[in-house]
């Protein structure tokens, strides 16, 4: 993600000590996204991945280094953390807690083949399916409540045009009955540029802090609107059709999620629109930063709206 802890050689040596990974050899700031500070690390023994969490406490990063490992551990491609010699995955590093997890192989998407489309989907089912048997628990914390604080801060920085249409949101949301619907670990995040790819073969599933105990059918949409998403940013018929067939053979939508998939899918881009916005309006300092256009999932939002 966005470097916004810098870290020197010295630095990372003495963090690396207290690992089984060899000498540092070289490292380097990754500049996409926008959560974390994200370093690639190499070692005598093999290439990783430092996260340097600036957001998040150490009582929370348990839980989702704890579920990395989890879906490594059941067969889902997902970064395994690296115990330290004491077996914790979590350290300190520049006074912020830290890991270091493996690097996975592959490369991460811009525009994903029909094909690739279809195989994430399956395996985001069966993170789903291995997910309902993981014993701990987080809530989403980017839910309608979420929403509603986000626009609370932001309003008197946004258009009138985005006022109204956060509102309308909002009352069609409080309408969506979430309840009865399967749960289960969730993503929460799963873009195309959290997933990588060797050709047609889904190598990782990467950037798990958003995980929470969640709505299936809300990680579905989330999936749906990245991966299906168009150049002017509508769905592509094919593509969604495709990647809820493959994700049902793993895992069969109820009767209920197939009448909420609307609501899903406007609240996955509601949720997407707001906090890019929110980044936008009231932008965090990096030494190198990215800030996402909030207008594509406001595009992705109003065409649901519009589809409805």
């Amino acid at each position: 993600m966005s470097v916004y802890t810098l870290i020197d050689r010295h630095q990372l040596s003495e963090f690396l000590n207290a690992y089984d990974v060899g000498s540092l050899v070289d490292f380097e700031g990754i500049s996409a996204g926008i959560e974390n500070t994200n370093y690639f690390v190499d070692t005598e023994k093999g290439r990783f991945v430092l996260t340097i969490f600036e957001h998040h406490s150490h009582q929370e990063l348990g839980y989702f280094l704890d579920i990395m490992a989890f879906m490594a551990e059941h067969q889902i491609p997902t970064a395994h953390p690296q115990p330290d010699h004491q077996g914790n995955y979590l350290k300190t590093l520049a006074g912020k807690p830290a890991a270091l997890v493996e690097r996975l192989k592959g490369k991460t998407l811009e525009q994903p083949s029909q094909r690739q489309c279809e195989v994430m989907a399956q395996a985001l089912a069966q993170f789903h399916v291995a997910g309902m048997q993981f014993d701990r628990y987080r809530a989403n914390d980017r839910d309608l409540n979420w929403a509603q604080a986000v626009v609370a801060q932001i309003q008197t920085l946004m258009t009138a045009e985005d006022q109204v249409l956060a509102g309308n949101e909002f009352a069609f949301q409080e309408s969506v009955d979430w309840t009865g619907l399967p749960q289960s670990v969730i993503h929460a995040d799963l873009f195309t540029d959290n997933a990588m790819f060797e050709g047609h073969q889904l190598t990782g599933i990467i950037d798990l802090y958003y995980a929470c105990h969640g709505a299936c059918l809300y990680d579905l949409a989330v999936m749906v609107n990245d991966w299906c998403r168009t150049a002017d940013n509508k769905i592509d018929q094919v593509k969604l059709s495709g990647v809820l067939t493959a994700y049902q053979t793993v895992r069969p939508l109820t009767e209920a999620e197939k009448k909420a998939w609307t609501g899903a899918l406007r609240m996955a881009a509601f949720r997407f629109w707001l906090s890019r916005l929110k980044d936008k309006l009231i932008p965090r300092e990096g030494e190198v930063t990215m800030i996402k256009d909030p207008c594509v999932f406001k595009d992705v939002l109003i065409f649901h709206r519009k589809s409805r």
